[in-house]
């Protein structure tokens, strides 16, 4: 799946490189007034990071989605139904301090007997399903479309052109990160430790020349970080950024989908995957990790951050995005396993330009409206018009309207109000954008117990899955269809300009680059659920 794990290199590092209870009115917010509002004069503190996305626009001056509000004035002593949100993506660590309380388990599955209790297809499927077995990495789809050789096809060309580009692209990055390696490597060799300082750095007295570049080039590197580690950290990113493009993503040879043992063209051949919902190594579920502890890591406990649903769900993980480019076929069952076992919002933080098989998944997208199951599903990552680029899966085929009404599309915003207020990798789409929601520098559990700041569409949708999951769990008699036009009515309209996404940037407004001009607001959408309710 192109950016399962969305890696954005710092603006640092890019500078480096370069150079080398009772009755409640909803509130609703004058646009024209909250776009005069004061900007945030004092810098964002490291505790409101983490948890940015709960705060309130009005009271914090910063984006949030009004959570804590919600909680605070609607939500003590209400009653409410749990409800299970299930998330297709990587793999979730369903050990993981901040979530295992709220992981699903299948009450009609006896754990470990090797059979499949409940009939439904799936042995020991305790706490949902893994349908890439003990796959990990995977090709792009235009990887595997060309891969298949040339049919003739208008796919096939654009693919093989979108192939070639990407490789073309990859190649300066390469250099780059390599040339950077070997400057590291070479200063560590020098001064005898890998975790050196900048005035060490600075210090080296030599006459040879190649030893005088490496010390250049990492004088003016470590300026940038606050001390080797960050700088550490990042490169270990971009390193296996560029190396996972290059060895699977991007290369016609790698067979990924081998340990899975499957036709992945073949609908029907449903016996494949295993009941590891956390994958083959814990690493591999960072993603989906992050993404099931925006919704339920548990507020209020003092470990990392806190989930929008964490009082009201529990997680049932399908296990279906790999380290490339996810298989129509396994999210087409993916969608259909959590529908047939009790999902009530889907969250999908995935996507991809190329859908050879995307009828399946329309399918599945159809089968949850009629079963009642809303499902969230993230723009993108490319900033681009997905009104013109293909963007999959979608809920518009062709594009124009709309062949289901349970589908919500988020694009990402920055926790920065002003022109900065979109992220600057988030897709957009009058018509395919429903809203926007908090998607950079989000706070959540990852693997083994650690928590980190992630940012995507990715982690935009499981905050609008969320709030969705609230409004479904404290009124229950809403469809699928209401609680996703309640989320876009209620949103905050904003009319500010604001840069547009992407290298060439522009001004924009919200209303000119999504459907609602809106951002997601739960306190609004509760007591917007609430006169819903009570028509």
């Amino acid at each position: 799946m192109k950016n399962t794990r969305p890696f954005y290199l710092s603006s640092i590092l890019v500078l480096a490189l370069a150079s080398c209870g009772g009755t409640q009115k909803m509130v609703t917010v004058d646009a024209a007034k909250v776009d005069q509002m004061p900007l945030k004069t004092s810098k964002i503190t490291e505790k409101q990071l983490q948890r940015w996305s709960h705060l309130d626009l009005v009271k914090d001056t910063i984006p949030g989605m009004s959570v804590d509000k919600a909680y605070a004035e609607l939500l003590k002593g209400k009653k409410v139904n749990k409800i299970i949100v299930a998330v297709v993506d990587s793999g979730i660590d369903i050990e993981h301090e901040d979530l295992k309380a709220n992981i699903w388990t299948n009450p009609k599955e006896i754990a470990g007997n090797k059979k499949d209790d409940d009939n439904n297809g799936y042995v020991d499927d305790l706490h949902g399903w893994n349908f890439l077995g003990d796959a990990d990495n995977e090709q792009l789809e235009l990887t595997r479309i060309v891969k298949k050789g040339n049919d003739g096809s208008v796919q096939y060309e654009n693919a093989l052109a979108e192939l070639t580009k990407k490789k073309t692209e990859l190649e300066p990055n390469k250099q780059q990160l390599d040339m950077i390696l070997a400057a590291d490597a070479a200063v560590t060799k020098q001064l005898g430790k890998s975790n050196y300082t900048l005035a060490e750095v600075k210090a080296i007295k030599t006459t040879d020349q190649g030893l005088a570049q490496s010390q250049a080039i990492m004088s003016q590197i470590l300026a940038q970080f606050a001390d080797k580690k960050a700088f550490d950290a990042e490169m270990k990113e971009f390193k296996e950024y560029v190396y996972d493009q290059l060895n699977y993503n991007l290369n016609t040879e790698f067979d990924g989908r081998k340990p899975v043992g499957d036709n992945p063209n073949d609908i029907n051949d449903k016996k494949y995957g295993n009941a590891n919902v956390i994958g083959p190594k814990k690493e591999s579920g960072k993603h989906g990790t992050h993404v099931a502890g925006i919704i339920a890591q548990v507020r209020g406990n003092g470990k990392g951050g806190d989930g929008v649903a964490s009082d009201v769900v529990k997680i049932m993980a399908c296990r279906a995005v790999p380290n490339g480019d996810e298989y129509d076929k396994d999210i087409a069952l993916a969608i259909r396993y959590a529908v047939d076992n009790g999902a009530k919002v889907i969250n999908g933080s995935f996507g991809k330009s190329f859908s050879p098989n995307k009828q399946w998944v329309y399918d599945a997208i159809k089968y949850a409206e009629s079963k009642d199951v809303l499902f969230v599903h993230a723009a993108g990552n490319d900033a681009e018009d997905i009104d013109v680029a293909n963007n999959f899966p979608n809920d518009a085929e062709p594009k124009g309207a709309e062949f289901a009404d349970n589908v919500l599309t988020i694009g990402a915003l920055n926790y920065e109000y002003g022109s900065g207020l979109m992220a600057n990798f988030s897709n957009y789409g009058k018509e395919n954008v429903d809203i926007f929601a908090p998607g950079v520098k989000i706070y959540a559990t990852t693997p083994n117990n650690t928590y980190e700041y992630l940012q995507g569409t990715s982690m935009a949708s499981p905050n609008v899955a969320g709030v969705a999951a609230l409004i479904r769990a404290y009124y229950p008699s809403l469809t699928a269809s209401q609680v996703k036009h309640i989320i876009m009515d209620s949103g905050t309209p904003l009319n500010n300009t604001i840069t547009l996404a992407g290298e060439t940037g522009g001004q924009t407004t919200l209303g000119a680059i999504s459907k609602t001009g809106k951002i997601v607001n739960a306190y609004n959408a509760l007591i917007l659920a609430e006169k819903t309710v009570k028509k």
